[in-house]
Parts: structure tokens; sequence; C-alpha cells
């Protein structure tokens, strides 16, 4: 029992996407702000209610800001407590900031004296440190993004360049222009493509005081695109995952893709 919970434990905290109950954020302290040179504080955390810090934190190790230029930022006062990972971003510009921890990477498992041996890595690390010979040897691999969204003024959309690599988010709905009661529409790309098919999970946060979820379920259309419409204002937590076999290393068998976003969404 102590070596499952250990385990799972792991994994909650190296992931960046929601495992069983457990839902991984990252929470500005807001998303709209007008100003010269203003700040914003940025929560990220690993926890079963939403956005309260119960759980875990969340490992910054993947962590980019993309600036309303495309360039690369860098974050301020970056600490990590015991529920709860904590940064800052100074808002030199005038736009849209994208802020992301993108993880990918590898896991395995394999006997070793009829007891399973569990690993972590990147295919670079694969060939040295999983045996050859390994028994009963299973590897998956996994791409995850945990995103939200800031803009200093006027919004711009030069942050939202994609890779082409996993599960991407495309405006077409400014996710910094929502607000309750109005529908907003968004497209999904996976790896570069529309990616039709993709169930959504979209979750208001206050779920620690409230008895129901009350989530919302949406379907991704044949062009990749889904809408909603926000019932009421406040912080939303955004989530759908995706498995298939295109990974990078022969001996993985499954790819499992996870796409995680805070948006805020503003009274009339």
């Amino acid at each position: 029992m102590k070596r499952s919970l250990t385990l799972a434990l792991a994994l909650a905290t190296a992931l960046p996407f929601s495992a069983f109950a457990h839902k991984a954020w990252l929470q500005p302290s807001q998303t709209v702000i007008a100003g010269e040179k203003p700040w914003i504080t940025v929560d990220a955390a690993v926890s079963n209610d939403l956005f309260y810090f119960n759980h875990v934190p969340l490992r910054t190790e993947g962590l980019v800001i993309t600036a309303p230029d495309g360039n690369k930022v860098d974050p301020q006062n970056l600490a990590t407590g015991k529920f709860r990972t904590v940064f800052d971003v100074e808002l030199l510009q005038q736009g849209t900031y994208r802020i992301a921890v993108v993880n990918s990477g590898l896991s395995g498992s394999w006997d070793v004296d009829g007891k399973p041996k569990r690993w972590r890595g990147t295919p670079a690390t694969f060939a040295t440190e999983v045996p050859k010979d390994a028994k009963n040897l299973q590897v998956s691999q996994s791409l995850g993004r945990v995103e939200t969204f800031v803009t200093n003024g006027s919004p711009n959309t030069t942050a939202f360049k994609t890779s082409g690599e996993g599960l991407e988010l495309v405006p077409v709905t400014h996710p910094n222009d929502l607000f309750a009661g109005e529908a907003a529409k968004f497209k999904m790309l996976k790896d570069g493509k529309p990616a039709a098919g993709l169930e959504f999970e979209i979750t208001r946060g206050g779920t620690r005081y409230r008895n129901a979820q009350d989530e919302i379920k949406v379907t991704t259309d044949a062009n990749g695109e889904f809408s909603v419409t926000w019932p009421e204002a406040g912080m939303y937590w955004l989530e759908t995952t995706s498995t298939d076999d295109k990974t990078s290393l022969p001996q993985a068998k499954q790819r499992r893709l996870s796409y995680v976003a805070t948006l805020e969404v503003l009274p009339q």
C-alpha cells in the first residue's frame, strides 16, 4: 500500500496532466490588465478541488512564457512549496502572454526477479537506463500542455504560434475576451492538424464549495472546433486527452496526449 501511494504521488507531481481525480492547473492573479509595467502572480498546482492547494505542486521544469512579440521571457520569484509552485510575470509588453508548462517523456516498466521495475525518462536516456534484455518491457510516451493566457492592454495572437506537436489550442474567440452568457469558439490541433472527436471537460472553479461538479461536456467537430456558452463568470478549467500509436520510440507502443487550460470568464 505504501509503495503504491508513493508511486501515485510521484506521477502526479511529474505529469502535466490530471491523474484520476487530480487536476493540474495554472491560475494567474488576473487575466486582463492594463498598465505601463504591470505584474501578475501565477499559482501552479495539482489538486483535488479547483482552484485550491490541497495535493501537490505542479512541477515547472517545462515552463515556457511567450510574450506578445513571440519571444520567451523568464518568470520572476519562482518558488515551490508543499502544495503549490508560485511565480511572477512582469508584463513589459502590450498584448497577450501565453504561460504554459509543456512536458514530454517516456515511462516504462519491466520485471526484475518477479517484481516490477519502473522508469521515467527521455528517448535520449532510454538506451542507457533501460536494459536491452528487460523482461516484459512496456513503454509509453506522453506529451502534455497546461496553460493560461494573460493580456496587458489590447489582445493579440502572436503568442499562439503552434509547434505542430501534441494538442494545441488555436483561438477563434480570444481566450481573454470571454463573458458570461456569451458563446466562445476554439480550435484544437493534434500534431498541427485539426483534431476531431476530442472530448472536453469544462469545470468552473470553486468545486470545494458545491456538491455537483457541474461539468460542461463538449466535443470537437470535423474541423477540430468546439464552442461553449459560459453559464456564469469565474475561472474555468478545460481538459482533454487523446491516445494513439504515433510514438517517436519504436519500443513505445502508445502515446498519451493531454491539454489543460485555465480561462477567466468575466461578467457582462
